[in-house]
């Protein structure tokens, strides 16, 4: 019989430990996929942060590094530098990338570093109780916004992609979603968009990945589908809001 569908080989055959509903093992098998493809795994290093996806170094079978919450992309910054022939990526939640490790990311991308980073955001704190993020969406309830997030008292959400596209040493800033078939698809080009992007040399790669939470949302993971197209792909639209090379 043909196979027609298989694990990636650079996914690790073990259980993942990810709520119900919850779509990081879906980015994880693109990102997996796109090693695959390439044929890079022997040489790809990953980055893992602080988060729901702390244990990702477990799912990967290329070599992994843990970092210090938020530091991953200093710590992709010192692998590429000493090693400049290995694949770097990061992955990371908004409440590593966007909160504690704001610094760290703005000056990747001023610095132009040829590094890959995958940015997983589902609008809260998944791992910790489910506080209020630096991307929570105004009106979002989370256990530190009960009444919900207040522009006025809490200020607003931001857009990392936007942000950073502004930025001379960033050659793609990218956002999609793994809601359904066709964006999985979508996805999973711009993903390998940005790993081609490091093998080409031309700068640092960000990709956003819309993501659910049901657990800390309270739903049930069909209505955390439906609530990320109704409300977070309203504030954070999709598409690629630059490519190019980066100036360094």
């Amino acid at each position: 019989m043909k196979t027609v569908y298989e694990r990636p080989k650079a996914l690790s055959d073990v259980p993942l430990h990810y709520c119900p509903g919850c779509t990081h093992g879906i980015i994880h098998k693109l990102v997996a996929q796109t090693i695959d493809e390439l044929g890079i795994e022997d040489r790809t290093v990953g980055i893992a942060s602080v988060g729901c996806s702390v244990f990702a170094y477990n799912y990967f079978e290329c070599d992994m590094i843990q970092a210090a919450h938020g530091r991953a992309p200093a710590v992709a910054t010192g692998v590429k530098r000493t090693h400049p022939d290995t694949v770097v990526f990061t992955y990371q939640g908004d409440g590593d990338l966007a909160a504690i490790g704001t610094a760290e990311t703005v000056h990747i991308a001023t610095r132009g570093e040829n590094v890959t980073i995958i940015f997983v955001n589902n609008a809260i704190y998944g791992m910790t109780g489910g506080q209020m993020a630096p991307t929570t969406l105004p009106g979002q309830v989370t256990t530190t916004s009960p009444y919900g997030r207040d522009r006025k008292i809490q200020g607003s959400p931001v857009r990392i992609c936007e942000m950073l596209s502004t930025l001379d040493g960033v050659a793609l800033a990218a956002r999609g979603t793994v809601d359904s078939p066709k964006n999985i698809n979508a996805t999973k080009k711009l993903i390998r968009k940005a790993f081609e992007n490091q093998l080409e040399g031309k700068g640092l790669s960000i990709v956003e990945i819309l993501s659910t939470c049901p657990t800390n949302w309270g739903m049930t993971p069909k209505a955390a589908l439906e609530w990320l197209r109704e409300n977070m792909m309203t504030y954070y639209p999709l598409g690629v809001f630059k490519d190019g090379e980066a100036v360094r």
